[in-house]
C-alpha cells in the first residue's frame, strides 16, 4: 500500500533539493512493523537506491528499521540508535512513544514515532571551512555537493557544468586547503576546525 502511495506522490521521484533538508518521520507498532512514514523518511532509509525500484517497499523499510535503527546493545526493548548512516550521510534518530487516549498498552496501535534528521554539524562546519579558506561561491557549491557524497559527474549535472570543470574546482579547493585528495577536503570539513 505504501509503495503505491509513494509512487503516486508527484515529488517522490523528483530530485527536488528542498526535500533533502527535511526531517523523516516514521510510525511503527510495538513489533516495529511500519505503520506510516513521510516521503523524506523513505528517501533517507533507501538512499542511495531509488525507492520506486525496491520491490515490496513497506517490508523492505520494516527490515531496515529493525536491522539498522534498533539499538542491539541496549537492554531495554524498543530502544533506537542515536545516529545511523545512510550511505555516507549521518542522521540522528529520536523516538517518541505514542499513547492512545492516555493508554500506552492498547494492542495493535502505533507505538512509536521516529524522527530522522540529518546531522547539522556538517553544514555549520562547511560554512566555517569555506570562509576560513576563502572559497568562491562556485567552489563552495562544489564542496557542499562533494560533502553530500556526490560523484564528480553528479556534481557536474547539479551545477550544470562539465565534469572537468568540477575537477578544476576541486583542484583549486585542494590547493587552498593544503590537501591532495577529495577525501582530504572531506577530512577538513568533518574533522576539528582547530
Amino acid at each position: 500500500m505504501m509503495h503505491n502511495l509513494a509512487l503516486d506522490d508527484v515529488d517522490f521521484a523528483s530530485d527536488d533539493l528542498s526535500l533533502r533538508g527535511r526531517s523523516g518521520l516514521v510510525v511503527v507498532d510495538r513489533q516495529l512493523n511500519l505503520v506510516a512514514s513521510n516521503i523524506e523518511a523513505i528517501q533517507i532509509l533507501t538512499f542511495p537506491s531509488a525507492p520506486e525500484k525496491i520491490p515490496h517497499l513497506e517490508g523492505w523499510l520494516t527490515k531496515r528499521i529493525r536491522g539498522g535503527l534498533v539499538d542491539r546493545g541496549s537492554p531495554a526493548p524498543l530502544n533506537f540508535v542515536r545516529q545511523f548512516k545512510s550511505a555516507r550521510r549521518t542522521y540522528h534518530c529520536r523516538s517518541f512513544p505514542l499513547n492512545l487516549n492516555g493508554n500506552a498498552r492498547v494492542p495493535n496501535h502505533p507505538a512509536l514515532v521516529l524522527l530522522l534528521e540529518r546531522n547539522p554539524n556538517g553544514a555549520v562546519n562547511l560554512a566555517e571551512i569555506c570562509a576560513r579558506f576563502s572559497l568562491t561561491p562556485r567552489e563552495q557549491e562544489t564542496v557542499k555537493l562533494l560533502f553530500e557524497g556526490l560523484t564528480s559527474k553528479e556534481i557536474a549535472d547539479r551545477m550544470k557544468i562539465s565534469p572537468n570543470t568540477v575537477k578544476a574546482f576541486l583542484r583549486l579547493v585542494m590547493v587552498k586547503m593544503g590537501v591532495s585528495t577529495r577525501s582530504g577536503i572531506i577530512g577538513k570539513i568533518a574533522g576539528p576546525t582547530n
